[in-house]
């Protein structure tokens, strides 16, 4: 299952968006546009699906509560909406799901978030619309989804699980190798990859040496010298990566994932999470500490390593890379294109100029890319 449409109202930056996704989208427009913000309507889903320690309070206090995730440009409607419609295939017809969650503050204290509509259609046939009579009855359970509700939420529970498993990935090599070192408090799912080594080590052996040795293919082909990767525990028990390099000695060459480059334990981190799961998986500028040849190939990387996959992860990326954005196998029905205006930040496809120029053999770096840059950035260099 993928989500095939993306609706949202006072989100953030986004007074009103409507995008259709595809298998995979890549997300472009200049910094501080909303890139993240998009990703952050779908996690902010996960986070609300979640039965143990999620649910819609939580989820909105832990953006900074209501003031922070309704858009400024809502001066008049108080209402923040995400709707979202999922299909088993691309192009279905009528979607197979579709789930609308709008919320706002309580009229009067203590201004509680409450649901003002929740519904859930399936196959184009209506399964839940609230408030209902029960809502009418106690104000009280509308500040509860039922989408966090095990008991509620049956019916639907299929969407609820696609929801929950959604994947964010922006992984931080420092956190990947020092996460004992450092300690302290990890995110809830993990997203900077602090506990990425202990997710290796749960997962069961045959499972893990499959994915190792579909990334050790990769990462032969992108790291210099680069010949086998494998998974092992020290004498403590903590859980390591090592990577083998060609060296005049048989059996030396071996490193452990401390000496790995920023590059390759971030390029690591993407192979891995597109074997994981089968769910959505949101990747911000993966392009990073990546070099440009690795970068043009991360479209194709994509698409090869689930290929012989039964389920492949739908992928939402956010980038600014010209390197990526030049590899002719992108899909211009998956480029969407952010811009801003006087009521906050609305978003496109490609136009029919666009269109017909990629298919003249020009590229999305070529003919969109240049459009989502700052105006006056070449005047940075002249300022005092």
């Amino acid at each position: 299952m993928l989500i095939s449409n993306i609706r949202l109202k006072n989100w953030r930056n986004f007074q009103s968006l409507d995008l259709p996704l595809r298998d995979v989208s890549y997300v472009l427009g200049p910094n501080a546009i909303g890139k993240s913000n998009l990703l952050d309507a779908l996690r902010f889903l996960r986070d609300v699906s979640k039965t143990q320690g999620g649910g819609l309070q939580v989820a909105v206090a832990e953006r900074g509560g209501i003031s922070k995730v309704r858009c400024l440009h809502a001066r008049r409607d108080p209402e923040v909406e995400i709707d979202v419609e999922f299909s088993h295939e691309l192009d279905q017809q009528p979607a197979a799901w579709r789930y609308v969650l709008a919320f706002k503050p309580e009229d009067k204290k203590p201004q509680r978030i409450l649901v003002s509509r929740e519904q859930v259609w399936k196959d184009g046939k209506q399964l839940l619309n609230r408030p209902d009579n029960k809502d009418a009855a106690d104000v009280l359970l509308l500040t509860q989804t039922h989408l966090e509700q095990i008991q509620t939420n049956i019916k639907f529970r299929e969407v609820v699980d696609f929801l929950s498993d959604i994947t964010y990935l922006h992984l931080v090599p420092q956190l990947l190798r020092f996460g004992e070192k450092i300690g302290g408090h990890r995110l809830t799912d993990d997203p900077f990859g602090q506990g990425f080594l202990e997710r290796l080590s749960k997962t069961s052996e045959k499972i893990r040496t499959s994915r190792l040795l579909k990334i050790s293919k990769a990462l032969s082909l992108a790291v210099p010298q680069f010949e086998d990767l494998r998974f092992v525990k020290d004498d403590m028990g903590h859980p390591h990566l090592e990577a083998r390099y060609a060296h005049h000695r048989p059996n030396a060459g071996w490193q452990s994932e401390e000496h790995f480059s920023d590059g390759t334990l971030r390029l690591f981190g993407l192979l891995w999470a597109l074997l994981e799961g089968s769910s959505m998986l949101l990747l911000e500028e993966p392009e990073i500490s990546l070099n440009d040849a690795i970068v043009r190939e991360i479209p194709l990387i994509v698409d090869r390593l689930q290929r012989d996959r039964k389920t492949k992860r739908q992928v939402l990326l956010t980038t600014h890379s010209d390197a990526l954005l030049s590899n002719p196998g992108i899909d211009e029905r998956g480029v969407v294109i952010l811009e801003t205006g006087k009521q906050g930040t609305t978003g496109r496809l490609v136009d029919t100029s666009e269109r017909q120029a990629l298919a003249a053999g020009l590229s999305v770096a070529e003919v969109v890319l240049p459009k989502t840059r700052p105006k006056n950035v070449s005047q940075l260099g002249l300022w005092q």
